[in-house]
């Protein structure tokens, strides 16, 4: 299992342009339209080149967070969890 690490929490106008690529793909995935202001987190899942990509406003708490993860094979690790609870 690799080990999901938060890359960063941005807003949309925010997101740095390396990781729009990722956004844009889970939002068309999810059929999701996107504010400005619309928290999003970045995660690197260690020992591969792949980004995961978490609209914050999509979830009510870690666990569902978690859950999602471990579907993709991904452990997240302590600290980005509490970070992620914050954001919550």
């Amino acid at each position: 299992m690799f080990i999901a690490t938060l890359k960063g929490i941005f807003t949309l106008k925010d997101l740095p342009e390396e990781f729009r690529p990722f956004v844009d793909y889970k939002a068309g995935l999810e059929k999701k339209k996107l504010s400005d202001d619309d928290e999003i987190a970045i995660i690197s899942i260690k020992g591969t080149q792949s980004n995961h990509v978490l609209f914050l406003d999509s979830y009510s708490s870690v666990d569902e967070i978690r859950r999602e993860l471990e579907e993709a094979g991904a452990k997240i690790n302590h600290t980005t969890l509490k970070i992620l609870e914050g954001h919550l």
